[in-house]
């Protein structure tokens, strides 16, 4: 032990003998090279960072970097701030300049004292501590995480049609001629039994002489076989759509009519008109189509993610771009199930009470299907997540000015700027919805210092072995 300790001195006698050589002084007080158990431990000891092996008892600048020696912590501290719990410094920064990094305290380049970055700061590399100045100057905003109902409002563009359980066909169901229009246009209003025009058939005008014969034969006393016949023959014209009041009028007269007057069978717009005055129409010729506007149907497009918020029965609102501010209530009654091969969307069927005729068929309307108003979850501001692509991140704000970053998983986007949270925050903590981004650059600049520095590599406990070595860390 005597000879290690001994060849220990000569080395160290032979080093400073070097640095006088060189030119390079000592600061005043003794050079301490080995510090055994029977030494002071409570004496002070100077180190420097840059170049550990050199300590001394006062205070003064390193002989080899003219650097400022600082205060060398005994073992037994070190050990008694471990068992303490103490954090643990992992190294020193520039507090201008985070890229700035040094092993041990002291003055930074620009003469600043450097500022200690700890064990528990590095947990994840990427936890951020800001001083309430530097808070206010970022503008950092925190906001309560809340679990509430998920109300969401699916926005969406529909446009109008018919109804079509309230539109029909009108078609002759004999051959014949059109002798009178009394609906000669197309987009008319029409009532129900209103009279559309006026058509000569022979088949209707052999008809009409078959019941007026029975219904005269009965009419002088002739009680035989006639009755069901006369009901036979009534049928026969109601059959060829001839309403009961033209039967009527057949009996009041008791002449033949040559044309028989064909009538709508409900009120409606007439959307479709091909009948033309003297013309000659087949039975089964659709002559017009009449549809019901006082109730219409919306045909909205939703995309597929968005099918499980919808259902039949749903309150929806529709407003049109020629009356601002006017809100049309309705429901949702059906939805199609199948995709639009082009659109690649679903179509869902509203209806929409039209009393005032202001729904026209072909128009545009925005349509609202509001979703929510059952389920709840933990809900926070859609402003407060970082969406980078692959994941999402939220800035958790903790006590002494800390700001932890959370990978979260998201939800439903919601009403009023909200989004839903699956995972990462939990109700009651505060999240970061202004200055995140700041907060954001300066947590993937500590986690890149991180990566750029082994911490667990210790300083060299002996000098340079030759000059070359030497004179390298010199620079």
């Amino acid at each position: 032990m005597k000879i290690i300790v001994i060849t220990a001195i000569s080395t160290v006698v032979m080093m400073v003998s070097g640095f006088y050589m060189l030119g390079f002084h000592l600061p005043p007080g003794p050079l301490v090279v080995a510090q055994g158990k029977d030494d002071h431990p409570q004496e002070q000891l100077w180190t420097c960072g840059m170049h550990p092996w050199i300590i001394t008892k006062e205070s003064g600048l390193c002989p080899i970097c003219n650097m400022d020696l600082v205060v060398k912590a005994a073992a037994s501290d070190r050990q008694d701030e471990k068992k303490s719990g103490e954090r643990k410094i992992i190294y020193w920064r520039a507090p201008m300049d985070p890229m700035e990094i040094y092993k041990a305290p002291g003055k930074s380049k620009m003469g600043m004292d450097l500022t200690p970055v700890y064990e528990d700061e590095l947990i994840g590399g990427v936890e951020v501590t800001v001083d309430p100045v530097t808070r206010q100057n970022m503008g950092i905003r925190t906001e309560l995480v809340e679990k509430n109902i998920l109300n969401h409002t699916i926005r969406t563009y529909g446009h109008i049609t018919y109804d079509e359980t309230r539109t029909a066909q009108v078609s002759p169901k004999v051959d014949g001629w059109v002798e009178v229009l009394h609906v000669n246009f197309t987009g008319e209003a029409v009532e129900k039994g209103e009279p559309l025009l006026e058509i000569y058939s022979p088949q209707l005008l052999s008809a009409q002489e078959e019941y007026l014969s029975v219904y005269r034969s009965l009419k002088k006393g002739r009680q035989t076989q006639n009755t069901g016949f006369l009901e036979s023959s009534r049928r026969r014209l109601s059959y060829f759509d001839v309403a009961e009041t033209e039967i009527e009028a057949l009996e009041a007269s008791g002449q033949v009519s040559k044309t028989v007057r064909i009538r709508s069978p409900f009120s409606g717009v007439v959307t479709l008109n091909r009948a033309i005055q003297g013309g000659y129409v087949k039975a089964g010729t659709p002559l017009y189509t009449i549809s019901d506007l006082s109730r219409v149907w919306v045909e909205a497009h939703i995309y597929e993610y968005e099918l499980d918020q919808v259902r039949v029965g749903q309150e929806a609102e529709m407003s049109l771009h020629y009356l601002p501010g006017k809100i049309y209530g309705g429901k949702i009654t059906f939805i199609y199930p199948y995709l639009q091969e082009k659109t690649r969307d679903v179509v869902i069927r509203l209806e929409f009470e039209n009393p005032l005729m202001a729904l026209k068929p072909q128009m545009y309307g925005d349509v609202y299907i509001k979703t929510g108003g059952i389920d709840t979850g933990t809900i926070i501001s859609s402003e407060s997540v970082i969406r980078s692509g692959e994941r999402n991140v939220v800035f958790v704000a903790r006590e002494g000015g800390k700001f932890t970053p959370r990978e979260v998983s998201l939800g439903t986007s919601l009403d009023h700027g909200k989004v839903q949270v699956l995972t990462g925050v939990a109700p009651g903590e505060l999240v970061v919805t202004s200055g995140q981004f700041l907060l954001d650059s300066e947590s993937k600049l500590q986690e890149a210092v991180k990566k750029m520095m082994d911490v667990t590599q210790e300083p060299s406990p002996s000098p340079p072995d030759d000059a070359d070595d030497f004179f390298e860390d010199m620079k």
